[in-house]
């Protein structure tokens, strides 16, 4: 019987779009699995360290970077011959990238993204914007999950899911990231990972308040599981999976950033909740805390479905100074006694 032999793959090239410390983490993951990354950002001293020493200095000091990873600040540079495109910018510049990276992307090239949140303003979901901006060809994808970036750049087992209405292209963007300490899976329901991900940070400032208030381990139990409870209620209203947000990109997702330290959204709310003021708490954190403005965006959400979401909503009034955090928290349990699932799981 004749041996069947594999023949080796030939390399992908993708262009990671956004050098910050989860994008960073993701291409040194891509280039440690066999294929080449090019990885974009506005900071020409970072891309040079990136070069040069393999470290990114600003978001992920002290982790080694694979040799073979290359950074650059011009975009046309890291698109050219790219097989895929993978945005992990901040959710405010996300159209942005969108709209700058179309004229330039191969023709043959998807794009999937990691960024978490919703479009500013108008509350819309990341995929209905790449939609509208890169049009109805283009296959589309979401990188979502339980996912700390300096773990993953330091190779730490992890696990996510790739989101996307094509079955072929979620496949193509989990190989790329799929490897010995990393699993990805896949799905498609990027309306449910999106919300998700956006959701789970918002629930986290309410758990980071709780645990800065020292309320103890049940209140954050509690938290998480109530929220869990206004992450599925909206996602089903929206026309989401539950099992989504029952897996990583829900929660798994939460639980992470709820009680994970690394988490921006956490140290917020425990600053919040020590007593510190929020613009005290974003400037020492030092990088986009996305909580800020997708609480917003979530009520936005919330309301024109007409879903009721007693914790995202004090979570929003606390950020806006509307209400202090012990307030915040006498509201919840001000409200009234009721069954746990009036008439069901999403009553």
């Amino acid at each position: 019987m004749a041996e069947t032999v594999e023949i080796p793959r030939a390399p992908r090239r993708v262009a990671v779009l956004g050098a910050g410390s989860w994008g960073t983490a993701l291409a040194a993951l891509i280039v440690r699995n066999g294929d080449d990354a090019v990885l974009w950002g506005r900071d020409a001293a970072v891309a040079a360290a990136i070069d040069s020493t393999h470290e990114n200095p600003r978001y992920l000091p002290g982790v080694a970077l694979p040799e073979g990873l290359r950074a650059t600040t011009d975009l046309a540079t890291a698109m050219a011959g790219a097989d895929l495109v993978l945005v992990v910018v901040p959710s405010h510049a996300f159209a942005e990238t969108l709209r700058a990276l179309a004229p330039l992307r191969p023709a043959s090239a998807g794009v999937a993204w990691a960024t978490k949140g919703f479009e500013p303003g108008s509350g819309r979901f990341l995929h209905e914007v790449a939609a509208e901006v890169l049009g109805p060809a283009v296959p589309l994808a979401v990188v979502t999950g339980p996912s700390f970036a300096k773990e993953v750049a330091q190779g730490l087992p992890t696990a996510l899911t790739v989101h996307s209405e094509d079955a072929a292209f979620a496949q193509a963007v989990a190989e790329a990231l799929h490897g010995p300490a990393f699993r990805a899976y896949t799905g498609d329901d990027m309306l449910g990972a999106e919300l998700g991900g956006a959701m789970k940070n918002v629930l986290a400032v309410a758990t980071g308040v709780a645990d800065g208030m020292q309320l103890g381990l049940n209140a954050r139990a509690g938290l998480i599981t109530r929220g869990l409870n206004e992450m599925l209620r909206l996602n089903q209203a929206l026309g989401g999976k539950a099992e989504t947000l029952m897996g990583l990109a829900g929660l798994g997702d939460l639980v992470l950033t709820c009680t994970g330290d690394l988490s921006r959204n956490r140290r917020l709310g425990l600053a919040l909740g020590r007593g510190q003021s929020i613009e005290a708490a974003v400037r020492e954190i030092g990088q986009v805390v996305e909580s800020v403005q997708t609480a917003d965006e979530v009520m936005r959400q919330a309301e024109r479905a007409g879903i009721e979401l007693p914790i995202s909503s004090a979570v929003r009034s606390v950020l806006h100074g509307q209400l202090t955090p012990a307030d915040g928290l006498r509201q919840l349990l001000a409200r009234e006694q009721k069954p746990e699932y009036p008439t069901g799981l999403f009553e």
